[in-house]
């Protein structure tokens, strides 16, 4: 197994206190009870699209736990597993996206979008709320209706605010062959 770059554990330990503080501060409220809508996952996926799968997934795993030991002096398994599953499935798309060439067109924008839906569905859709029901035996009905609203409004966060971070990160990269020899 090839080891983790200074770099990389520097962006594992800074990503896990940014993906804390958004989740705690910039967490908007949604009728459903333990559940809002998160900017920490748009955060997430610019992470594991710079970083890779093993960050990502760690900066979910850290962030997360932080976040719930903090807010509210407990841990919640399920959705920790799950916040590192999807920082991990994120991060699989770094090498077809390759966001440090400084090439962001629409089909990687478009890659990025399928990977962050699929990633979530699995995580949102049945991981989380399974878990839920087999740790803490939360009934049924309550947490797949949770799973189900907190992956929409996750995929439509990462859909928008985590497209226009990768936007944004792209344009700070050079391309390849843009720089010229003034003579």
């Amino acid at each position: 197994m090839k080891s983790l770059s200074i770099k990389t554990i520097v962006a594992i330990g800074i990503g896990s206190a940014v993906f804390l503080v958004l989740a705690k501060f910039a967490a908007i409220p949604t009728p459903i009870p333990n559940t809002s809508i998160q900017t920490s996952y748009a955060f997430l996926g610019l992470m594991a699209v710079v970083f890779g799968p093993i960050a990502g997934a760690l900066i979910g795993l850290i962030g997360h736990t932080l976040n719930d030991a903090i807010s509210y002096g407990s841990v919640w398994w399920s959705w920790v597993i799950v916040s590192m599953l999807v920082g991990f499935l994120f991060g699989l798309a770094k090498n077809k996206i390759d966001i440090e060439s400084g090439v962001l067109n629409a089909k990687k924008i478009v890659t990025f979008n399928i990977v962050q839906v699929i990633a979530q569905a699995i995580g949102w859709f049945a991981v989380a709320p399974t878990l839920d029901v087999w740790i803490y035996a939360e009934p049924a009905n309550k947490v797949y209706v949770q799973g189900l609203v907190a992956g929409l409004l996750n995929m439509v966060t990462v859909g928008i605010i985590g497209t226009i971070l990768l936007v944004a990160y792209a344009k700070t990269r050079s391309q390849s062959g843009s720089l010229t020899k003034d003579l």
